[in-house]
This record gives structure tokens, C-alpha cells and sequence, in this order.
């Protein structure tokens, strides 16, 4: 697996709607994607907004993932992602793992 486009909590960025939104320019892409994220979220996301080049990476971030607290914590300990911690699993993640399996086989195929 190759864990440069894996985000801090696990999530593949490759795969994520504001990622591929971001890199191709698509604005069908960021529609669909804000609609499914205001659903699945309820919340109010605007499709300018659904830009992101992964979490992990520099340049453009998807809002949430400034605020994350997950990323916040994989920065401050100056790793590249979850599975690279001696404290995995933790109570930081721990919560969201249980509603983002992909996210949770990601970081065990790394970690073994």
C-alpha cells in the first residue's frame, strides 16, 4: 500500500471527492461531493469549498481537515499517519474508526 496519499486518520486521499475534484477541476465532481457530505454530515457544504491535495500534503485543504483533531495530533507527533503510533488506537480515533472502516483496514495494512 502506498501510504503517501493516506490522510492522517487512515482515509485514502486518492479517493476522496475533494481531492479528485481539486486536481481535475471538476465542478460536477465538487457538486456531488458537497451534496453527499451536507447529507452524510448534516451539514452545509458549499461545492467552492470541496478542494483539497490530501490532507497530509501542502497546498489546499478541505476545511475540515485544518481543524481535524486527528491531523493535528499525527503533526505533533511528527508522523505521517495513525499507524505509525505507539498510542494506536487511541481515544482520538478510536470514534471515528468505528464509522470509517475503510479508514481503519488502511492503517492495519500499515501497520503490519
Amino acid at each position: 500500500m502506498d501510504k503517501t496519499f493516506i490522510g492522517a486518520c487512515g482515509l485514502n486521499c486518492e479517493s476522496c471527492g475533494a481531492r479528485l475534484a481539486y486536481i481535475n477541476n471538476d465542478n460536477e465532481m465538487r457538486i456531488k461531493t458537497a451534496k453527499e457530505w451536507s447529507e452524510m454530515f448534516n451539514a452545509d457544504i458549499k461545492p467552492e469549498n470541496v478542494n483539497c491535495n490530501g490532507c497530509m500534503s501542502e497546498g489546499i485543504k478541505f476545511g475540515h481537515c485544518t481543524q481535524c483533531q486527528i491531523r493535528s495530533c499525527v503533526i505533533d507527533h511528527k508522523i505521517a499517519n495513525c499507524a505509525e503510533c505507539s498510542d494506536f488506537p487511541c481515544t482520538k480515533i478510536n470514534q471515528f474508526l468505528e464509522f470509517a472502516t475503510e479508514a481503519k483496514e488502511n492503517l492495519d495494512k500499515l501497520r503490519n
